[in-house]
């Protein structure tokens, strides 16, 4: 397994998990191609068994995001197009290694890790009253909700820019990968975590 990489090009035996909550649910086996065919879709939590990448991947192709109308057109959608995103997140990867030197796939752990939320409010109704109250957010959703605030920013900076898709995706994924308050992500995070914070 040590000899097969990401893209055939990335090693992942030295990329490191820092977060020792997300660890057991960031997957970063190797693998030639990131397509699982959906095996994991009808096994609770299935998806926490798939490589992060492919995670990426299919969050980049959700229909939801891609199809909201923005300045009223249309928005272009890659939903349904599965080689043609893992293909803008290779040259995504390679964009990355080029502007940073470092392992792409390192970098979109370490933004992935940044940009997830500890804490968040949920609404609790007692004698009547509904209040917001502090609550700490499981693992799995913790990286969903990551991987959210990661490609929305993206959908939404790829109207009227004249850079690539894939040039918007390295940008996000750099700034959040190094804690900038650039990224829309980190804003994000910190807003969420601001909101619960003062719902104590």
């Amino acid at each position: 397994m040590s000899e097969i990489k990401i893209f055939n090009e990335w090693d992942v035996s030295d990329v490191v998990i820092k977060d020792l909550g997300l660890k057991n649910y960031i997957k970063i086996t190797p693998s030639l191609t990131c397509h699982t065919h959906g095996r994991h879709e009808h096994k609770r939590f299935g998806k926490s068994q798939i490589t992060i990448i492919e995670r990426f991947i299919n969050r980049l192709m959700v229909p939801g995001v891609s199809r909201k109308k923005q300045g009223g057109r249309q928005a272009h959608s890659i939903s349904g197009k599965k080689l043609r995103t893992i293909k803008l997140v290779n040259n995504c990867f390679k964009i990355i290694n080029l502007k940073t030197g470092k392992n792409p796939v390192q970098v979109l752990v370490n933004a992935i890790e940044n940009s997830a939320p500890r804490e968040e409010t949920t609404r609790i109704s007692y004698g009547g009253i509904a209040y917001q109250q502090s609550v700490d957010i499981a693992p799995q959703r913790r990286i969903d909700l990551a991987l959210k605030y990661l490609i929305e920013p993206i959908w939404r900076r790829s109207f009227n820019q004249i850079i690539t898709m894939d040039e918007l995706i390295a940008n996000e994924l750099m700034a959040a990968a190094v804690n900038d308050s650039k990224s829309t992500a980190i804003k994000k995070k910190e807003e969420k975590e601001r909101i619960a914070a003062s719902a104590r």
